[in-house]
């Protein structure tokens, strides 16, 4: 099969920022992280609550990016980044650039997946950005500008590899076994007792009166304390992540044709060394030895990227 290299877009610029403040944004499923910039100097560094469309509707999605400019106040902003979890179709494009010109129509605005801004915070024009967090995606870009992109479907169809699909993984153990009748194993009793249950049997109606993706990707550190002590069935799926997370990683590489490098980010990822490990020790199999673990905040990509839109084209 020939390799599908995507969509064309122009190359990262690193160029300096214009006359004029410029404005990142890193929209996640769980919080939105501003921050405003000349360049040089940061002037503000704002957190709120998500303002994404797709996690929490475009009414809270706008009430807070309210939050986000009220405490920008009169500033002059002249471009503005967005990255968007799930945002790199055309309709969730749109409706999330609506939102910012109303709220800066003089600006010029550009609206990303928020794993573009990650290749931008590594200070990289090329490569294959690939998250674990509470959810899971990967972008890349090549030297001509083609790019692809693999998972980011979002939780209820998948999010492999992601923070909340490794908890998810280890309820269902729990709630198999006691299904089966067997007694609680070590995984399913420290992951009760994780969520302030004493029975595993709870976890299910907990499952549902909890429905907050970001509490249950918090959970995922026990199936990670656990596998770093040999824990079989724990072990078995930081295995089973790190699998899903070369997967997007060398999808992405196969479409266009690159070794990587592949600059791995999201919390779960930068935290839990013993899944970074899995997943390069993965990679090397598959030939891809450059493996960068982000520790850059993505939103310092959105400022680079809102950067370049006051850079004249060549």
């Amino acid at each position: 099969m020939i390799p599908d290299h995507g969509t064309p877009t122009g190359p990262a610029s690193t160029g300096p920022v214009g006359a004029g403040l410029v404005l990142g944004i890193d929209v996640g499923g769980s919080k939105t992280h501003a921050v405003l910039s000349d360049g040089a100097t940061v002037h503000a560094d704002i957190l709120a609550g998500s303002a994404n469309p797709a996690s929490v509707g475009v009414e809270e999605a706008s009430r807070q990016l309210g939050i986000v400019f009220a405490q920008l106040g009169d500033a002059p902003i002249t471009a503005i980044c967005a990255g968007v979890a799930g945002a790199d179709s055309p309709g969730g494009e749109e409706r999330f650039r609506a939102l910012l010109t109303l709220r800066a129509p003089n600006a010029a605005i550009r609206v990303v997946h928020d794993s573009e801004l990650l290749l931008a915070a590594a200070g990289r024009t090329t490569g294959i950005a690939v998250i674990s967090g509470t959810g899971s995606a990967g972008w890349g870009r090549d030297a001509h500008g083609h790019t692809a992109r693999s998972g980011g479907w979002g939780y209820l169809l998948g999010d492999e590899g992601s923070g909340y699909w490794v908890t998810r993984m280890a309820v269902r153990h729990a709630l198999e076994r006691v299904d089966l009748g067997e007694p609680a194993d070590r995984l399913s009793q420290q992951l009760a007792a994780d969520c302030g249950l004493q029975d595993p049997a709870d976890i299910l109606d907990h499952f549902y009166s909890h429905p907050e993706r970001r509490y249950w990707a918090g959970r995922a550190r026990v199936v990670f304390e656990l596998a770093a002590d040999r824990e079989p069935v724990s072990a078995a799926i930081v295995a089973a992540a790190a699998d899903a997370l070369t997967h997007i990683a060398t999808s992405v590489a196969y479409r266009l044709g690159m070794p990587g490098p592949v600059v791995l980010a999201g919390g779960q990822a930068v935290h839990q060394p013993l899944l970074q490990q899995a997943v390069r020790e993965r990679l090397a199999v598959r030939g891809i030895h450059d493996l960068e673990i982000l520790t850059a905040a993505p939103v310092s990509g959105a400022v680079r990227l809102a950067a370049e839109l006051l850079t004249p084209s060549l």
